[in-house]
């Protein structure tokens, strides 16, 4: 496996820091690293401390991780439900509109993009503590609310809000098995009642006046949040792993020709290739028809890609959304699986000048 340097400097956390000023070689204006780097203590998390909170975690609801059309439809009155479409250009789709013509009844609109750290010019990033409550008032969902996040590609986007919702600390929340097309096909109906703009938009806007680096949660805030750092990884975390050569247990979902570095990103300017001994689980490798697969299928679909589920995994893609499609799949393959996320994902990582890139066939 051939690494492609892009500078002949040695790059360190502190020297990449430094290097965010004026465009890059590629004529790509340069952003800064990504404002959830503060979430995380200078100190590496052991791999115990990451263990213990996966497991509090799994065992702190009776909710599952991922729920069929059947079990939300018997207890569809007792739920939350949240729409978490969300599409890459090439889709050519546009999620809200597709939401005001239909979706699951009494379902909200939860916009990756709009609640998200918009202060970097990454894609949804994980917003700040103070935002995400925001949004959750004005989405009006308590802590001890059931949600289930669903999406109109089966389990596409929608397992990034699950991730998002259990970074926050939210324990009772499940994904949609198979999206709103599993919820047709089991014969269950959908709404089409006139949604308001406002509507739409009020969650998003809520999040966006409360960014700001000195913004707290409101004191009348109904919703707690507090972010788990220990499920989120930097590129400051990765580029620790890539130098010390322990990067053998981080996974990308991204489609093999864009990890090997033969298929052109779907985001302009980024470089090609992969973070150096990362594996490849394509996302749509543990899914069938929409479905995530049975679990043994799932475990020999990791244990085919070279990954390891009984160490820490880190999970990432191309911006944060596939990678939580594989940790939902590593779950179920082995439940208490131990994973954090690459938030920032290639679209930081194939942006940041001099880190070291991989290309080919590992």
């Amino acid at each position: 496996m051939g690494v492609v340097a892009r500078s002949i400097t040695i790059w360190t956390p502190s020297t990449v820091q430094r290097a965010y000023s004026g465009p890059t070689s590629r004529g790509v204006a340069r952003h800064p690293p990504h404002r959830s780097i503060t979430h995380h203590s200078s100190k590496r998390v052991s791999p115990t401390l990451i263990a213990d909170a996966s497991r509090m975690s799994a065992q702190g609801s009776d909710v599952p991780d991922i729920v069929s059309a059947q079990w939300l439809k018997d207890r569809l009155a007792d739920v939350k439900v949240l729409d978490a479409s969300w599409y890459l250009p090439v889709h050519k789709r546009d999620a809200v509109e597709e939401f005001k013509a239909s979706r699951l009844p009494g379902a909200q609109f939860f916009d990756l993009d709009a609640i998200s750290d918009t202060s970097v010019d990454l894609p949804h990033m994980l917003p700040s503590e103070a935002a995400f409550a925001a949004a959750a008032d004005a989405l009006c969902i308590n802590p001890d609310d059931t949600i289930v996040v669903y999406d109109r590609l089966g389990a596409f986007s929608s397992p990034r809000a699950w991730w998002t919702w259990h970074v926050f600390g939210h324990k009772r929340v499940a994904v949609l098995d198979g999206g709103l097309p599993a919820w047709v096909e089991a014969g269950s109906e959908l709404e089409s009642t006139p949604v308001s703009d406002s509507a739409l938009t009020a969650p998003g806007a809520a999040a966006a006046a409360a960014q700001g680096p000195d913004a707290g949660v409101r004191p009348d805030s109904r919703y707690p949040a507090h972010l788990d750092s220990s499920q989120v990884a930097s590129w400051r975390d990765v580029l620790a792993a890539v130098e010390a050569g322990t990067t053998g247990n981080l996974v990308d979902a991204r489609p093999a020709g864009r990890w090997r570095g033969e298929a052109p990103e779907v985001r302009p300017g980024l470089a090609s290739g992969h973070i150096p001994g990362s594996k490849n689980l394509p996302w749509d490798a543990v899914q069938s028809g929409g479905r995530f697969k049975p679990a043994e299928q799932l475990r020999a679909a990791f244990q085919g890609a070279g990954a390891d589920l009984g160490r820490p995994l880190t999970l990432s893609c191309g911006s944060g959304t596939t990678a939580c499609v594989l940790l939902l799949a590593a779950r179920r393959a082995a439940p208490g699986a131990r994973a954090t996320v690459y938030d920032g994902s290639w679209s930081e990582w194939g942006g940041l000048p001099g880190v070291p890139v991989a290309k080919g066939a590992a």
